[in-house]
């Protein structure tokens, strides 16, 4: 029973398995250059995988990075101290400091380094992979802002300039290339004397002290400038890197960096504009003080101009500077020039007031009785507005005090100083001059002294006290 079992087994094997192999063994035997063709095109498939790396590399160097087996949204070493953050940078250009909007414009490459294990690969050369912006958006980068900025822009010409290097020991290189205008407090007491101290300030937004640790990679040396940096109207005096906490009531104390850059002020600009015509216009009117107390539209005309045009200047000055409640330098000295030029208007209008009261005095004194009176030269002149000098022969009917008839004529003609009937004048000669000193008066000889010398002594201490 056992033994009919057994062979009915075997018979069933045989029969079931004999068809495949006589079927194998006749495919081998007919058609060997199938089985050739098919090694070589599997040999091609896989020679063509290897030769086409660039679609396959991406993918190899993520999944040497480990990317998708961690969680990057955390900070390196979570729970545990906080993760140091090396910053450097390299200052490209300062594109423009504004002085109305208290502001200036920094172009700069901000270098970060830190260490995240996470990423580290291993490496028989130990060299490092660079990738550029795509990356970023897959692990964990510091998160630095601007503290006090109004604008800001990573450069994407022709593409992002963001680069992140990663070494097989997990020390990462993160730059990017950035533009970022920011606030400066400038104080223009001593404008355009004035040095402005500015500053950036980096700090990370999310992460206090007790996650992230910003510090100066390389120390003072972190801090790197352009040799052809150069402003129009500053001058960069100096370059430096310190570091501080910033507090914050509701999230806690949170490191900071600065870049302190200190501008001086180039001067000349403001010499040639400003102050150079302001002098112009205050000696300008000292010119005045020279001129015959009688010619009264020369004196008011160039009075009046210098006063003008002072205005003009402080007002050129103005429109140029933020309206700040408090006085700049170059208030002091437009204001004290314009002083100047008022002051010397007014000494003229004193001038001309107590000369025609000493005068219509001695007319008073000496005419008012008789009604009939004698004068001089300067009593003449202060009476028609003509100059006389002491030879001329005055005929003395001619200025009646009760010709009112005289008196119309005179005014309608306008021309009292031509009726050859009425005076008889003598040639001057070489004496024009002398008379004109002799007839100043003492306000006048004393302000061609005084004016200048007060004006001389401002200028010293003025310069001495903002220079």
């Amino acid at each position: 029973m056992v033994l009919a079992v057994w062979l009915v087994s075997f018979t069933y094997t045989w029969i079931t398995w004999m068809p495949d192999a006589s079927a194998t063994s006749a495919i081998k035997r007919h058609h060997p250059q199938c089985l050739a063709s098919m090694k070589q095109t599997c040999l091609r498939g896989t020679r063509m995988r290897k030769d086409d790396s660039t679609k396959v590399w991406p993918l190899k160097r993520e999944q040497l990075l480990h990317i998708e087996d961690h969680d990057f949204s955390t900070r390196p070493g979570f729970g545990g101290s906080p993760v140091p953050v090396g910053i450097d940078v390299q200052v490209e250009s300062i594109d423009s400091i504004s002085e109305v909007n208290m502001d200036f414009t920094m172009t700069f490459y901000l270098r970060h380094y830190w260490k995240d294990e996470r990423l580290a690969f291993p490496s028989t050369t130990n060299k490092s992979m660079t990738f550029d912006h795509r990356l970023i958006q897959k692990i964990w980068v510091p998160d630095i802002f601007f503290v006090h900025s109004k604008r800001s822009f990573i450069h994407d010409t022709t593409v992002e300039n963001i680069m992140l290097r990663v070494h097989p020991d997990g020390n990462v290189l993160f730059s990017l290339r950035i533009t970022v205008s920011a606030m400066c407090l400038m104080d223009f007491s001593r404008f355009p004397l004035d040095t402005q101290n500015c500053s950036l300030e980096l700090e990370s937004y999310a992460y206090n002290e007790e996650d992230l640790m910003l510090y100066w990679k390389h120390g003072n040396k972190s801090l790197n400038t352009e040799e052809h940096i150069s402003l129009s109207q500053f001058f960069i005096e100096e370059f430096s890197a310190s570091s501080g906490l910033a507090f914050y009531s509701s999230t806690g104390w949170y490191y900071r960096l600065f870049i302190n850059f200190v501008l001086r002020r180039h001067i000349f600009f403001f010499v040639l504009q400003t102050y150079f015509p302001a002098m112009l216009m205050v000696m300008l009117s000292w010119v005045s003080f020279w001129i015959d107390r009688r010619a009264v539209p020369a004196r008011v005309s160039l009075g009046i101009t210098t006063v003008l045009t002072m205005s003009t200047i402080v007002t050129g000055v103005s429109a140029s500077m933020p309206q700040v409640s408090y006085v700049k330098a170059v208030d002091v000295y437009m204001w004290v020039s314009s002083l100047f030029v008022f002051l010397s208007v007014i000494e003229y209008a004193a001038v001309n007031y107590l000369t025609t009261v000493e005068e219509w005095k001695q007319l008073s004194r000496r005419g008012k009785v008789s009604g009939m009176y004698s004068m001089d030269a300067v009593q003449a002149m202060a009476f028609d507005g003509c100059y006389h000098d002491s030879e001329t022969d005055v005929d003395q009917t001619s200025f009646s005090l009760h010709s009112e008839e005289d008196s119309m004529r005179a005014k309608f003609t306008g021309s009292p100083c031509t009726d050859l009937s009425r005076i008889k004048r003598k040639p001057t000669g070489g004496n024009v001059g002398r008379i004109i000193l002799e007839n100043n008066h003492a306000i006048d000889t004393y302000s061609r002294i005084v004016f200048p010398i007060v004006y001389i002594i401002f200028n010293l201490f003025y310069w001495g006290l903002y220079v």
